[in-house]
């Protein structure tokens, strides 16, 4: 998902880089299961190979057995994900044909999808769980929590550091704190990573352990 720190890339200039380096679009690179709808890795970054290969590399050490994985047909993809998980994966992508805008309707509204073409890249992935709809689902998901990707307002972040605090407890939040709808429980309690609803004092204590284990160590 497409974002942008402090001003969008082409109102950068010479003055705003020297002022604030890390000014103009950032990434969001997301994964999310299909079964549980925990979000297992996320990452904030280029469209590059630099960020595909972390983020990939973060998604492979943190699930285990034999995965299926669909992404949309971003090249990158191929080479890092048979990088990171071998020969335990089921790869397909899914390609799809978007028509152009007609004049008279609006910039930011949706183009309609027209037809999609499915690749298997390696494994032997499972055609009727190739599918990208989870995500993109979820994409919408941050857009209606998250004020910073939020269309057509001012609520875009002026520093990486603070775009990446929020995008974290959003995902916590999500991932914890929040019941799926349809699960009736929590991602995290779906995919057996925890037994019970977190709450907002959960992830305070968390913080105060981890500011006061800091502190000590500084000590």
């Amino acid at each position: 998902m497409w974002a942008w720190i402090y001003c969008k890339e082409k109102n950068r200039t010479e003055e705003i880089a020297r002022k604030q380096p890390d000014a103009g679009d950032v990434w969001l690179w997301v994964a999310v299961d299909a079964d549980s709808k925990l979000v297992p890795s996320w990452r904030l970054g280029q469209r590059d190979l630099a960020t595909a290969t972390d983020f990939v590399n973060d998604l492979a050490q943190r699930v285990k057995g034999r995965v299926q994985v669909t992404t949309d047909a971003l090249r990158t993809y191929v080479n890092v994900i048979e990088d990171a998980f071998g020969s335990e994966v089921d790869f397909a992508q899914l390609h799809k044909v978007y028509r152009a805008p007609m004049e008279n309707e609006t910039r930011y509204s949706p183009a309609k999808c027209i037809g999609c073409s499915m690749k298997e890249v390696s494994g032997n992935p499972d055609p009727k769980h190739i599918s990208t709809s989870f995500v993109e689902r979820q994409n919408w998901t941050v857009r209606t929590t998250m004020r910073r990707y939020t269309r057509l307002s001012n609520g875009f972040s002026r520093k990486l550091e603070n775009h990446a605090a929020a995008t974290a407890l959003n995902y916590f939040a999500y991932n914890f704190i929040k019941i799926h709808r349809t699960l009736r429980v929590s991602p995290a309690m779906a995919a057996g990573v925890t037994d019970r609803l977190w709450e907002v004092n959960d992830l305070v204590a968390l913080w105060e352990s981890y500011e006061q284990r800091r502190a000590e160590r500084a000590a």
